[in-house]
């Protein structure tokens, strides 16, 4: 469905910038942080439908992030899609226990994530 909001969270702007041009193309609303502390205050005045959420970041990384999202009523119920260049064992596993609704390595598939994207939020309209 276009026009849902989307946040994208990636401090390399490089790929903020792919993300956002491959969701606007799909007629999303998107808003973007450079990292956490940023993205929290985005959420003050935009509630996005789904969050792309890159994994490593400074301040505070993807996972913890997630955990505080998770823990706040406010946004609980908001899909998180991770998305990271740095895949570690257990990396997918850690994300997902934190709350995240799908894992995807960097570098982005730019004909998947259009599809990946409206199935994660079709899920969460059911």
């Amino acid at each position: 469905m276009s026009h849902e909001p989307i946040l994208i969270i990636d401090d390399n702007v490089m790929n903020l910038k792919l993300e956002r041009v491959l969701l606007e193309i799909e007629q999303y609303e998107v808003r973007t942080a450079k990292d956490a502390p940023e993205a929290l205050r985005v959420l003050e005045t935009f509630l996005p439908r789904l969050i792309l959420m890159d994994l490593q970041m400074p301040d505070m990384d993807g996972v913890e992030l997630t955990l505080k999202l998770k823990a706040d009523s406010r946004y609980r119920d908001i899909p998180i899609l991770m998305v990271t260049s740095y895949t570690q064992k257990g990396d997918a596993d850690r994300a997902l226990a934190a709350g995240c609704d799908a894992y995807i390595t960097k570098p982005i598939d730019t004909q998947a994530l259009p599809g990946l994207v409206a199935g994660l939020l079709n899920k969460n309209r059911a």
